[in-house]
């Protein structure tokens, strides 16, 4: 089976930033363990980073949400903690302007994975945009979002991005009920 793990915007900015919040920190040991059972499996890793320019604030996203985070360079656009370590020169790597990426999707129906299982920031913006997207590219592959390797800031919105997930079929695994 054609397997990768998508590390979605695990960013200091989304962590312990900008726009950082407690529950993103408490992510960081599943994360690692995701990538290291991945890597020692064989299987593919990419990374997604929210990406944008000193302009961010005249943009549409901007403008919704006026903070500045992210910016290209700065140490709020790296990945967080020990996960920056785990990113190795063979990662895939999409950088991003807009809350899903293309480029991954061209990726994914590119290499027809099997298996694409998402995990990181934010549960119910990037993450849920880009599974989405994910299981548009491959409609009859395994999409999964681990629940226990993502996190929002609001706890409502985040157990609402999970059941939308669920109910277009994406297979949302370790979700508290």
């Amino acid at each position: 089976m054609k397997k990768i793990l998508v590390v979605v915007d695990y960013q200091n900015d989304f962590v312990n930033g900008a726009l950082g919040f407690k529950k993103a920190e408490m992510l960081e040991g599943v994360i690692l363990q995701k990538i290291t059972e991945y890597r020692c499996n064989g299987h593919d890793i990419a990374f997604t980073f929210d990406t944008h320019s000193e302009d961010y604030l005249s943009t549409q996203e901007g403008v919704n949400l006026p903070v500045k985070h992210c910016i290209k360079g700065t140490v709020g656009w790296e990945l967080y903690g020990k996960v920056k370590d785990n990113c190795i020169e063979t990662d895939k790597r999409f950088e991003k302007t807009a809350f899903g990426s293309l480029e991954l999707v061209r990726y994914l129906e590119e290499k027809k994975y099997d298996s694409v299982e998402l995990i990181g920031l934010v549960s119910n913006i990037c993450v849920l945009s880009n599974a989405i997207l994910a299981k548009a590219a491959l409609p009859e592959a395994l999409v999964i979002v681990d629940a226990s390797a993502v996190a929002s800031y609001d706890d409502k919105l985040n157990n609402a991005a999970l059941d939308v997930m669920e109910s277009i079929h994406i297979r949302v695994i370790n979700k508290k009920v």
